[in-house]
Formats: C-alpha cells, sequence, structure tokens
C-alpha cells in the first residue's frame, strides 16, 4: 500500500463511519494495547485478506489520534503475528494524517491449503476466526474441518457404511451401472465384479459405501435419515407467510430415495407447485406452454445440490431444501463452494470436484454429463426466458441458488414486503428482530438485502450515527 492509498483509505473511514469487511481500526496510540489474534485470523483466512489501521479511534467517530511510536507499534504487531500458525507477514505502511502518524498492517490471505490460519495458544479449534461483516467470528468445528477435508483430500463420500451389507443396494440397479461402466473398457470389464466395485469407490469389505447407498440403495434414508430433500411451497415472500385459511405450507413433501430417484421427485414437486402459462403466437396462432422457471435450469440446480452437498458426518443431520415461494424459487445445500471457487468463477473455470465418485457415476448412468455446463446453462436459459440472472450465494456452511421471477405477481410481491416491513419497524427494531421477521438465520444477508436498499432509498433511518452499533436499531421514517 502507497502513502496515498492509506490516506485515501483512512478519509474512507472518516466519511462511513464505518469499518469494513476488510478493514479493522485501532487506537493504538501508545503501541499495540489488545490482542490482534482474532482479526490476524480472520483476515487470513478470506480471500482478500485485509488492513488494520493502526491511530483511528473508533469510540470518538473514527478521530484520527495517531501512534506515538511506530517503531515500537510495529514490532508488537509482528511479535503477535508470530504466534500465529502459519506465521502472519504484515506489511506496513506509515503516513502523516491531521499532523499525526497512522500506520496500516496489510494482513495477506493464507493459501487455502493452508487454512484456516489460528493463534497458537487456542489451537486450531479455538484459535481460528472468520470475518462476517466487520466482526470476527470464531469458525464453527464444520468450517475449521472444510478446510481440512480439502486440504487433505478427505473422501467422505467413499466411508464405509458399516450398518450395512451389499445386500441393501438394488440388484438391478447395480448391474445396470456395471453394465454401462465396462462399455469398451476392455481391462475392466476383465475383473470380477467386486473389485470393480471397490475400485471404484462403491464397496468397502461386506460394506457398500455411502455413494453406492445413495445411488444404489433400496431406502438410503434407513441408514441416513436426512440425507434428502425437505421441499415446501410457501403462499408468500417469506417463510411463515400464510394463505387466507392460516396455512403455512400449500405443500410440503419429504423426497427421499437415491440420488436419481430424489431428482425426479424434486422435478415433479416444482412442476406441481409452479405455473404453466398458454402463450398464442399472434402471427401463426401455435399454442405452447411457458413455465415459470426454465425446466433444465431447475434440473441442474437440483443436481448440482445432490452432487456436490457435502456428505461428511458433519452435515449428515442436514437436507438439501427446495422452497418455492411466491416470487421466488431457492435451493439450498449443506457445505460451501469446495476449494478454491469462488462465487465469481462458477462456470467460468473447472472447480475441484467434492464427489467425485458419485459425479463420475451419475455421467455412467446418463443422469449427468459432468462437463461443468450447469451454471452456464442456467445464465442462458434463465436470460432467454426473461427473468433475472440466477443468484449464487456462498454462507457460512451452506450453498444458495436463486431463481426470481420478474412479473407482476413478483412486483406485487415485493411492494407487500416493503409494506410489511415497514409497519413492523413503526417501532425500532434490531437486527436479529428483523432478521426474525423475514424468517432468514444470516442477519448480516437479511439487512443488506432487505433493509439495506430501504435505507438507501430513506425509507428506514438508523437509530445510531455509527451503522455497525451493537444498540443499533432500525425504523420506518
Amino acid at each position: 500500500m502507497y502513502e496515498q492509498d492509506l490516506k485515501a483509505l483512512v478519509q474512507k473511514i472518516k466519511d462511513t463511519k464505518a469499518e469494513f469487511q476488510t478493514v479493522e481500526v485501532k487506537r493504538s496510540q501508545n503501541g499495540v494495547t489488545e490482542k490482534l489474534y482474532d482479526t490476524l485470523s480472520s483476515f487470513s483466512n478470506q480471500d482478500d485478506g485485509g488492513v488494520i489501521v493502526f491511530g483511528v479511534y473508533e469510540k470518538n467517530g473514527f478521530e484520527i489520534t495517531g501512534v506515538n511510536d511506530v517503531q515500537l507499534l510495529q514490532k508488537r504487531v509482528m511479535e503477535q503475528c508470530e504466534q500465529m500458525e502459519p506465521v502472519v507477514r504484515a506489511v506496513f505502511t506509515v503516513a502523516e494524517i491531521e499532523g499525526k502518524n497512522v500506520v496500516s498492517a496489510e494482513i495477506p490471505p493464507i493459501d487455502i491449503a493452508k487454512r484456516p490460519c489460528f493463534y497458537k495458544g487456542k489451537g486450531r479449534i479455538k484459535g481460528s476466526y472468520i470475518r462476517v461483516g466487520d466482526a470476527d467470528l470464531p469458525m464453527t468445528e464444520y468450517e475449521v474441518y472444510s478446510y481440512e477435508a480439502y486440504r487433505e483430500k478427505y473422501k467422505d463420500e467413499i466411508r464405509s457404511v458399516d450398518r450395512a451389507l451389499m445386500s441393501s443396494l438394488d440388484e438391478n440397479k447395480l448391474t445396470d451401472y456395471l453394465l454401462k461402466l465396462k462399455l469398451n473398457k476392455k481391462n475392466l470389464s476383465k475383473l470380477e465384479d467386486d473389485k470393480i466395485l471397490e475400485l471404484m469407490g462403491m464397496q468397502t469389505g461386506e460394506h457398500p459405501t455411502l455413494a453406492a447407498e445413495m445411488l444404489f440403495g433400496l431406502f438410503p434414508q434407513a441408514y441416513y435419515p436426512q440425507l434428502g430433500i425437505i421441499a415446501v411451497s410457501v403462499p408468500g415472500t417469506e417463510l411463515g407467510d400464510t394463505d387466507i385459511d392460516g396455512s403455512r405450507f400449500i405443500d410440503n413433501q419429504r423426497i427421499e430415495g437415491t440420488l436419481p430417484e430424489m431428482l425426479e421427485d424434486a422435478l415433479q414437486f416444482v412442476r406441481k407447485n409452479t405455473r404453466t402459462k398458454t402463450i398464442i403466437d399472434p402471427e401463426t396462432g401455435k399454442r405452447r406452454d411457458r413455465t415459470d422457471y426454465p425446466a433444465n435450469s431447475v434440473r441442474e440446480a437440483i443436481l448440482n445440490a445432490l452432487v456436490h452437498r457435502d456428505y461428511s458426518i458433519h452435515t449428515e443431520g442436514k437436507p438439501i431444501q427446495l422452497t418455492i415461494f411466491a416470487d421466488r424459487l431457492e435451493i439450498t445445500n449443506p457445505g460451501g463452494l469446495y476449494g478454491r471457487l469462488s462465487v465469481n468463477d462458477l462456470g467460468k473455470v473447472q472447480p475441484d470436484t467434492r464427489n467425485p465418485v458419485i459425479a463420475t457415476a451419475l455421467e455412467v448412468l446418463n443422469v449427468t454429463e459432468n462437463r461443468y455446463t450447469g451454471v452456464p446453462t442456467m445464465r442462458r436459459e434463465l436470460k432467454e426466458h426473461g427473468l433475472p440472472a440466477p443468484e449464487f450465494i456462498d454462507l457460512r456452511g451452506e450453498f444458495k441458488v436463486i431463481f426470481r421471477l420478474q412479473d407482476d405477481a413478483a412486483f406485487d410481491a415485493e411492494n407487500d414486503r416493503t409494506a410489511q416491513l415497514l409497519s413492523f419497524c413503526q417501532t425500532p427494531r434490531t437486527r436479529k428482530e428483523l432478521a426474525d421477521f423475514l424468517g432468514l438465520s444470516s442477519v448480516t444477508y437479511a439487512i443488506k438485502m432487505y433493509i439495506q436498499p430501504l435505507i438507501d432509498s430513506g425509507k428506514i433511518g438508523l437509530t445510531e450515527s455509527k451503522p455497525s452499533s451493537r444498540n443499533q436499531k432500525y425504523y420506518a421514517k
């Protein structure tokens, strides 16, 4: 960072009176007066790293207080960086602002194969942090595991189902798979079936693997009750909305079975709970049906959730969620994006595959092409359908795909939700109260997606001058 860059950053902090996802301020007038381990960890564990700015006092309106001893400050910061695993190498910049020295410490991102970066004194589980907004939050045990699983290339999909025998699999489905697998593979065809199943990750000794149960099991949910899909159709735009009879669900179904069976049942659920319009071409007079959402894109989204969800012990108690709202369709699967892949990379680069055995087997069964064309297909088809581009959201431990309608019904639904929010905020509300009202588990997402636009438009105000204040409440103007 150049000196002028630091000056511009400090000016931005003063103008907005806020810290950011990649910026933390510390007063530190006489040296580091507090532990930095949480921030060093969280910045190191995000792709953009972060910057700690010393000599700015947040509690006094982000006043420039300066750093009296720059050399001592740098020494103490580096001492704390040495206590991290891997060791953090901060890059310092000094600038004179308002006649006082302000110091920045740029914290570079740690390579994903070495994450999580953690404070040695607390250990990997308790000493690993993640940045959420302007806060450093402890990583969950699952988040720590996710990095470890990628680094060590754990194969959760082929862990043995010790409660089951190979007789728990559908013999006809297994035979069909083996016939298709052996086709045009002379060397593989020479092996015994048991050996082939072992090589392909379907069998361990006398027991099937999780992949085999999910692909060919007579009833996989006997061993993994939550490895299914919870599908609901709701009458409004948020969970908890009710119809005139007070019903919260138009339809509610637990979808179980093998992966191909769940794919087809989920598609049937979507067809049953979305609209099909008949459109007549004014020139030719021909009739054609038009669904709310392009069927092939819905299939790709559901298939991706089934194939790429996390099948580790940490998430085997979490089903995929398929929710149809009045204005959108959401599919959420346990497990965020795998490895180095980011939301911006989707459909542009070939990703690492969390479950290659399942993906390859479904290709053999002609269920999927396994050519990474799903996301480009969704984007193209939704555009041709006159709908907004699909939204992809990588949350803490889960991944969400959203298809939105763009018609009068969606517009009316959005207006209704705005009216409901403004009515709710006649009494000042906390972030948590707003998230609960919207039926969302992520407070940050609720504020960003639903409340901030109303703040920007002047419809909602803040009770505190500092946007990130813990005491912040939101009220309708």
